[in-house]
């Protein structure tokens, strides 16, 4: 599928949308969440992905990131959402405290079903919609809507109190990730 969104230059900070199908709200639950946490760690540590804010939404996620140099965000980006989507399919494949699980997995089988690029599962939509943030103004614009995003949809009352959020680390506390702070 093409699209008019691509990563541009890896050294410059993007604007992505990770968005689950059919906008599911797999991320309502901690536990699924945590994956995400965890796999976003691990593309930190050892792919070179560096993160400035991020907050994880009940069915998308949003990241304001680039790769350190020689490391290409979009591989960076693609083997995030094909490793997470197997770790979640089989976490709740196995998960009988949840009670959406049949749902849930059978949205994510006909989804798969439905796709060119995989006949099995499908937990990601296909675009990231990377957006290139090359001024000051588009990076703080973005900053503040991925911060303010779980206040406009009702989870908070203050952005800094949202656990998974890098919110709170803007203003001085540790969060659940290591950040790079937008300067």
């Amino acid at each position: 599928m093409s699209t008019k969104y691509r990563f541009s230059e890896n050294d410059i900070p993007h604007f992505v949308t990770l968005t689950l199908i059919e906008w599911i709200d797999l991320f309502s639950r901690e536990r699924y969440k945590e994956i995400i946490i965890d796999n976003l760690k691990y593309c930190i540590e050892n792919k070179g992905l560096i993160i400035y804010a991020y907050v994880i939404m009940p069915n998308h996620i949003h990241v304001i990131i680039k790769s350190v140099e020689g490391q290409e965000l979009s591989k960076i980006i693609r083997d995030f959402k094909r490793y997470t989507a197997k770790i979640l399919y089989t976490t709740l494949k196995s998960d009988k405290r949840e009670s959406r699980r049949r749902w849930l997995l059978r949205i994510m089988e006909e989804e798969g079903q439905k796709s060119s690029s995989n006949k099995r599962i499908k937990v990601w939509r296909h675009e990231n919609h990377p957006v290139a943030l090359d001024t000051n103004k588009m990076l703080d614009d973005r900053l503040n809507y991925i911060h303010n995003n779980p206040v406009r949809s009702g989870i908070c009352f203050r952005a800094e109190d949202y656990k998974y959020s890098s919110s709170c680390q803007y203003c001085g506390e540790i969060g659940l990730l290591p950040i790079s702070f937008i300067e």
